[in-house]
């Protein structure tokens, strides 16, 4: 065994493994990278196919961002934010404010006129038009960054921000939570009050403060889809009147009546990661967030995984439009707070940013004998280094060239996946923009899932590995989530080495 590996397997605890399995075997040890591609201590290459856990965006080892932190090492890698202001994190601050501010027409930012979803007139029937909202409600306008050092604490500022903005405002002196199930949004301890998934939280269910969920829009298993299984996209084929948004609504009614109404609605835009890849259908997002607004609660959209371009390119086929960086955007949403990371630095440096309003920053303010400041922070909070690669990669971001990229990696991985549909093994293929995840199930006529205990997903991805493949899966889902330097040939190795391992571990004689 390699000297490397010996290291880790007598030191290192791994995050979210299993780690008696862990010691079974010698480890991948990673030694350098180059685009989309992994070398590891032995010389062996692989596509790194989920972007080395969902952050790396332009590729490994990117010139530009390599340029951008080694200029920056020239100067200062990091002073504190408490007290102090920085260069870096200064400019940072104003683009990401200009890129969440631009609508999709590419023009400055404008209050637009929400609109909410039908009213449920009976539990299970919703009627046809859609109203506007009383007094033509605006949306809010993010102006405000506070930075921080990962998704979970991204989330942790706005969840911090929204309870104490609502006891100061008056919406309610006890702040309750509304999230979706299946949610999960960190791993610090208000982020995983947020998350419904027995799994991850169970066991710190007695640190946790209660929150509430609704259901997800889980079209593929959603108990009001009348649909027969096909062998597409779930959301393509569905058959329902959007029960979902019935019951999110009488959540929101049942609060309000009890004279505590939810502070704050929380929600990953477009697709729930952890959750397993679940999408939401077009138009979700903007009828779940004006029945939240119609109810008076704040928005909180975590944007850690969906940001800075990964759920596409072209919105709904217009070429007159710039490419949305933000999910909120391409159902013109614009939350009170906006928690970002992951792809934030291009997948180099941790580091996270969470946004919001005037409204929310004025709350704070007062004079020092009041104590009204936001007593949260972190030791490399608006970090330079971290700064100055965001900055390489927003610029990289907005390139024709990364446009062009983008654009031919989305259209590869469509025509690509494809080929899967013939596996009986494949129940459903979910995929936005530059995000797709595989459901294996025991036969997609029945949508039977496969027990966990059998390590489907992960067998599935060591096999993934043995062809110079690696991704990690979330249960029984593969995830695809390449970096955007990736090839329309490098995307059919990768679906093809999945077209070879899925049969490998569920053949017949396996599965004895």
């Amino acid at each position: 065994m390699n000297k490397l590996a010996k290291l880790d397997r007598n030191y290192v605890w791994h995050p979210f493994t299993q780690m008696r399995d862990w010691l079974r075997r010698e480890p991948i040890v990673i030694v350098a990278g180059k685009g989309p591609v992994l070398r590891d201590v032995a010389g062996r290459e692989y596509l790194d196919a989920n972007s080395s856990i969902w952050t790396n965006l332009h590729g490994h080892n990117h010139p530009r961002i390599n340029a951008a932190i080694r200029g920056q090492l020239r100067k200062i890698a990091h002073s504190s934010a408490l007290g102090l202001a920085n260069e870096p994190a200064s400019l940072l601050a104003e683009q990401l404010i200009k890129s969440v501010s631009r609508s999709l027409n590419g023009a400055a930012d404008h209050p637009t006129a929400l609109r909410r979803p039908p009213r449920v007139e009976d539990p299970g029937r919703l009627t046809s038009a859609a109203t506007p909202l009383v007094g033509e409600s605006r949306q809010p306008r993010l102006n405000k960054v506070f930075f921080s050092d990962d998704g979970s604490t991204a989330v942790e500022v706005a969840l911090k921000l929204a309870y104490e903005f609502a006891r100061r405002s008056g919406m309610s002196q006890s702040p309750r939570f509304l999230s979706v199930q299946g949610a999960y949004h960190g791993d610090t301890v208000g982020a995983v009050s947020l998350g419904h998934i027995d799994l991850f939280h169970k066991a710190y269910r007695g640190l946790l403060f209660p929150t509430d969920k609704v259901p997800a829009p889980y079209c593929y298993r959603c108990p009001y889809n009348r649909a027969k299984p096909e062998r597409a996209d779930a959301r393509d084929y569905r058959q329902c009147r959007w029960e979902c948004l019935g019951v999110l609504e009488r959540k929101f009614a049942r609060q309000k009546k009890k004279g505590n109404p939810y502070a704050a609605f929380v929600v990953e835009p477009l697709i729930q990661g952890a959750a397993g890849m679940i999408p939401q259908p077009p138009g979700w997002l903007s009828r779940a967030s004006a029945v939240a607004r119609d109810y008076g609660a704040l928005l909180v959209a975590d944007e850690v995984m969906t940001a800075f371009g990964r759920t596409g390119v072209n919105p709904g086929g217009r070429t007159d439009v710039r490419p949305p960086l933000f999910a909120c955007q391409r159902e013109d949403v614009v939350p009170d707070f906006m928690a970002l990371a992951k792809g934030l630095t291009g997948g180099y440096l941790a580091m996270a940013a969470t946004l919001t309003t005037e409204r929310v920053f004025e709350a704070f303010l007062g004079e020092y004998h009041e104590f009204k400041t936001f007593f949260h922070g972190h030791s490399y909070t608006g970090n330079q280094l971290g700064a100055a690669a965001a900055l390489a990669s927003l610029e990289l971001l907005s390139s024709p060239a990364s446009i062009r990229a983008r654009e031919r990696l989305e259209g590869a991985l469509e025509d690509e996946l494809t080929s899967l549909w013939v596996n009986p093994h494949v129940g459903d293929i979910r995929r936005v923009g530059l995000i797709a995840g595989i459901e294996l199930v025991q036969d997609w006529r029945t949508r039977e899932p496969f027990d966990l205990r059998r390590r489907v997903g992960i067998r599935v991805c060591e096999a993934l590995a043995r062809r110079g493949v690696l991704t990690r899966p979330i249960g029984n889902v593969i995830v695809l989530m390449p970096p955007y330097c990736t090839t329309p040939l490098q995307v059919r190795c990768i679906v093809k080495a999945l077209e070879a391992a899925i049969p490998e571990v569920l053949s017949a004689r396996r599965n004895r």
